[in-house]
């Protein structure tokens, strides 16, 4: 199944108006969100469980699967509040903060960001926050909490899954920048979360499963990893990544 053209993703967006009503009349809580996911199945998935307006306040006016795309449907319909996946084609969800800095500070409207991502790892949770995040939930968030989310970053709050917080609280706290790890850096955000999900214990099935890709595909960035750290099987991986404390 393909994913939509950045002129469909633009057009099938509701236009924003900055005035709509919560459906059902006045009085109750509303906010205009747009899903970013390169995932079809994610999007529809978080709208079937949160995007039933009468019941959660929750409108979604837009979606969006890379980096052009989610500007575009972004700067069209201005939502509230977008919430973003980190890893992403066309340069990740950094590249979407970066791209709409100028939204985010419009003292009017401003435009609000909630990662959504099944990564933890602490360089992707404070990487985004630097960007201008608000928050940063994983995807194994109940639908309750992520609507709860949703309106907390709507109303200007940080939000944080549990043990994410941490890695933010520290990394602001210290005035010294991360140190950069060369051989980290060589892997792509996809061949990241695989490395991550070996390191566990998952089985190929079980990351195919979690990742929404194909077990050949898992296979392959398994290779590549193996390839670019110059280890030999998933043993030495599994080392190597407790070693940098990336488990």
């Amino acid at each position: 199944m393909s994913e939509p053209t950045e002129a469909n993703a633009a057009a099938e967006a509701a236009p924003a108006d900055g005035t709509a009503e919560p459906a059902g009349g006045t009085g109750r809580r509303h906010v205009r969100v747009v899903l970013v996911d390169d995932h079809r199945m994610f999007r529809t998935g978080v709208q079937a469980e949160i995007g039933q307006t009468e019941q959660t306040g929750v409108e979604v006016v837009g979606e969006a699967a890379d980096v052009d795309q989610a500007v575009t449907v972004i700067t069209a319909t201005r939502p509230e509040v977008v919430l973003l996946d980190v890893h992403l084609p066309g340069g990740g969800g950094m590249e979407v903060l970066r791209r709409c800095t100028s939204l985010m500070g419009d003292p009017e409207r401003p435009v609000r960001f909630l990662a959504l991502s099944v990564s933890d790892a602490a360089e992707d949770v404070i990487g985004v926050i630097r960007s201008g995040a608000r928050g940063y939930v994983t995807k194994t968030i109940t639908g309750t909490d992520l609507v709860d989310s949703i309106f907390r970053v709507q109303e200007g709050d940080a939000v944080f899954s549990p043990r994410l917080a941490g890695f933010v609280l520290d990394a602001f706290a210290s005035t010294d920048a991360p140190p950069v790890d060369e051989d980290l850096d060589r892997l792509t955000q996809r061949e990241r979360e695989v490395l991550r999900l070996i390191a566990r214990g998952y089985a190929y099935k079980e990351i195919a499963k979690q990742l929404f890709i194909s077990v050949k595909t898992v296979e392959s960035h398994v290779s590549a990893v193996l390839r670019k750290l110059q280890l030999s099987n998933r043993h030495e991986l599994t080392r190597w990544a407790t070693a940098r404390r990336l488990v």
